[in-house]
């Protein structure tokens, strides 16, 4: 995990899932967390950096 994205995770959550997935289901499900409150936003976008390998890296191996 980039500590850049680690910074944009507590200041800016949905900027920091979209610098490693793009826009897609994360993004979208961190935009509304985020949307319903901070706290939850931040959480999940540490929590999704840290638990799934960055863009399309996960179809290279499993």
């Amino acid at each position: 995990m980039s500590y850049i994205r680690l910074i944009f995770a507590f200041i800016l959550p949905p900027v920091a899932v979209y610098m490693q997935f793009g826009i897609g289901k994360y993004f979208w499900i961190n935009v509304l967390l985020t949307l319903l409150g901070f706290f939850p936003g931040m959480l999940h976008a540490v929590y999704i950096m840290a638990s799934r390998p960055p863009g399309l890296a996960k179809l290279s191996g499993d």
